[in-house]
């Protein structure tokens, strides 16, 4: 994949990455990968990062290509942000910051990052996360390094939804298999039909106030270490 393209090259480039992309396995995955592609594709970027921002600006980083990248977008003091202007990110899809120092220092000047370009991937009305790039000279990302970070973004944003459906999907399958093993074990131990067992399933899930796939965990897991023995629940 060329670095920095421009023109033709860059539908290519952005092809490229929307395989790679595409090519994950989970959201984290997705989003290791996300990282790794925006330093190649965006002008002038050095380093790149993944941020989940809750309302009233709490955050937790998700993916980063090295350290600086970390500790840039740690919360600092009662875990907040230390990007000001992410806040503003809740009403516009793009955020640049030109020079760090001349905006009053901070985190990102601390560690020597005087440019920043953070695109929203996501938002709802809890929380967005956001793809940021940054670099260590000041008004590193013009118009046009934003017009790739846009296109690149909604490639990553779904990818990203792709992976997360094909997480929920495998995981509820999973689920499924796991309660239908712990209603098969009851129907064993209790002599009940599979409608009673699910029933004495979802009761004990209520009472216990533990979700049925815990519970059917539970369930399989006891059978399991007692040889098939020993399932009692009611």
């Amino acid at each position: 994949m060329p670095r920095f393209p421009v023109g033709f090259e860059l539908a290519e480039a952005l092809t490229a990455a929307a395989q790679h992309l595409h090519g994950t396995g989970t959201p984290d995955d997705t989003m290791n990968t996300a990282v790794s592609l925006a330093v190649r594709l965006l002008p002038d970027a050095e380093h790149a990062g993944i941020s989940e921002i809750q309302r009233g600006g709490r955050l937790r980083t998700l993916a980063w290509t090295d350290e600086t990248v970390r500790f840039a977008a740690e919360p600092r003091q009662g875990g907040h942000t230390p990007h000001r202007d992410w806040e503003r990110l809740w009403t516009t899809p793009v955020v640049r910051t030109d020079d760090s120092e001349a905006d009053g220092g901070g985190a990102l000047s601390g560690l020597g990052l005087r440019s920043a370009l953070s695109l929203r991937l996501r938002a709802d009305r809890r929380r967005l996360t956001v793809l940021t790039a940054y670099a260590r000279k000041p008004q590193a990302f013009d118009d046009d390094a934003t017009r790739v970070g846009r296109l690149f973004v909604a490639h990553v944003s779904l990818a990203l939804d792709s992976a997360t459906v094909r997480e929920q999907l495998t995981e509820a399958m999973r689920t499924r298999d796991l309660i239908g093993q712990a209603t098969g074990i009851l129907m064993e131990r209790l002599d009940i039909d599979a409608a009673g067992a699910f029933d004495s399933l979802v009761k004990a899930s209520q009472r216990e106030n533990v979700k049925l796939r815990d519970l059917a965990r539970r369930i399989v897991d006891a059978n399991s270490a007692s040889g098939g023995r020993g399932v009692t629940e009611r």
